[in-house]
């Protein structure tokens, strides 16, 4: 048995403030001036340690506040109130909300799974990935626990292309090529978010902590800079269609180019190399993608990688999502039985540990996140550095080290999670939770097999 992976997290420090969900309000106006006033009685002493954030206009009290409400509810003036913070329900999108964005804040702070004692309060069901839940009916099995090591759970995975089969020669020797495939220890690999406030400090950051991760890094070529030979065997080159030899940095496994009519040429230079690379072309997930990734699985193409929208949809359609398309080329490839010829790894909209989890049941053998590892840097998502308005946070004067020990932490956050849903289902192996649909439940479908009759009106039948 292969040893153990585990991510060693640590505290890693906020270098602003975050923002706070709400937010105390305390008038002064109509106090009646208790002799014992509750601010002194608070157990977290919140009131004798605020002040203000000048930088950042913030006020310290909102984050250090612990939600108790026994000032709120002792204040016989009623003058102490709890309200939501405006600024907070701004942050994100409709996709990336601002629950989602604080938990990612946390988890790169501290590298531990989010737990909430009041439950889950969210819906049971929605749009994407929301509408698929998992069958976690090993989860009366306590010895089925990967996070405390009782029993081995391996988040490996293998990209590449596998054989149906391998023939010798007469002399023992392998006749013909040899599989080529990557082994990684956990199912996620990064990207560069489509947007940012970066720098070489950011980008050094995600490289070294890919690195100490044991996974990848896909880089685009003209972000490579200086000497890469210490992190070659991390990064994948992502270029155009049209690109030199010359230009692959000696060293590197994995290089990525995007679809187009020219990507044969572009996999016959690498052949020509004859240094084991392995070419992942990107398609962007659309109409016809299935088409697309079958001719790519006969051609030989090592590693498809399927580019889903920043939200997770479609990119030529909102209404469709990256569930749906993960599922429809995992299926296509097997009925026409080359699934094992190529790897698939997803990206778009990858927001949360459970993602990663459900993209691999849909048929993903790993995903790619980008916009999480941002968040993760205390990104607020306002995408002021698209209009060239300066970052609230100043992402891109962070140290390498402070981003590599944050990625690092949301990754041991999202590593536990997926050991935690793998043990619940009562599966050992990552390769074994690809495509494993029989293992999760659909709405739509649940939904459909079970009112769909309903609605079914025979002839001569009187409706009461």
């Amino acid at each position: 048995m292969p040893a153990k992976y585990a991510i060693h997290t640590g505290p890693v420090s906020d270098r602003y403030e975050p923002v706070s969900r709400s937010g105390i309000i305390a008038w002064e106006e109509g106090c009646l001036k208790c002799p014992v006033c509750v601010k002194t009685r608070c157990v977290y002493g919140v009131y004798e340690r605020r002040g203000l954030r000048t930088d950042q206009m913030i006020e310290s009290i909102d984050n250090q506040c612990m939600n108790c409400l026994r000032c709120v509810q002792s204040c016989p003036g009623e003058l102490i109130h709890k309200s939501v913070n405006p600024e907070y329900e701004a942050m994100g999108d409709s996709y990336w909300m601002p629950d989602i964005i604080s938990k990612l804040w946390s988890q790169a702070e501290t590298g531990k799974i989010p737990v909430s004692g009041a439950g889950y309060a969210g819906a049971f069901s929605g749009p994407g990935f929301d509408s698929m839940w998992t069958d976690m009916s090993e989860i009366v099995r306590p010895t089925r626990d990967g996070i405390h090591g009782r029993e081995y759970i391996s988040t490996a995975v293998d990209l590449g292309s596998r054989q149906d089969f391998i023939t010798f020669k007469e002399d023992g020797s392998l006749a013909g090529k040899a599989p080529e495939a990557l082994n990684l220890p956990m199912p996620i690999l990064f990207r560069v978010p489509p947007f940012g406030d970066l720098s070489p400090k950011t980008l050094k950051g995600w490289s070294d902590a890919a690195m100490r991760l044991g996974t990848l890094m896909a880089l685009p070529g003209e972000l490579i800079e200086g000497n890469t030979a210490e992190s070659a065997e991390t990064l994948i080159p992502v270029y155009d269609s049209e690109f030199e030899k010359d230009a692959i940095p000696e060293g590197v496994r994995v290089i990525e180019i995007p679809w187009s009519e020219g990507w044969k040429r572009s996999i016959d230079i690498t052949d020509a190399l004859s240094r084991g690379l392995l070419v992942s072309v990107r398609i962007p997930i659309k109409s016809g993608v299935e088409d697309a990734a079958l001719s790519l699985a006969r051609g030989g193409v090592s590693i498809i990688h399927l580019e889903g929208s920043s939200q997770g949809r479609y990119v030529d359609d909102e209404s469709r999502y990256l569930m749906e398309a993960v599922r429809s080329v995992h299926m296509r490839l097997v009925e026409d039985g080359v699934r094992d010829r190529a790897s698939l790894v997803v990206s778009g909209g990858i927001a949360m540990a459970e993602h990663v989890a459900k993209g691999i049941i849909c048929g993903a053998d790993a995903v790619y996140v980008d916009l999480a590892l941002l968040i993760a840097l205390e990104c607020r998502m306002c995408r002021r550095c698209e209009k060239g308005v300066p970052c609230p946070v100043e992402i891109a004067s962070a140290n390498s080290s402070w981003v590599a020990g944050r990625v690092i932490n949301l990754m041991g956050a999202w590593h536990s999670q997926l050991l935690e849903v793998m043990g619940a289902m009562g599966i050992r192996d990552a390769r074994r939770l690809r495509g494993e649909t029989g293992r999760a439940m659909f709405f739509e479908e649940l939904d459909r097999s079970t009112f769909e009759e309903m609605c079914h009106v025979e002839e001569g039948c009187e409706i009461e």
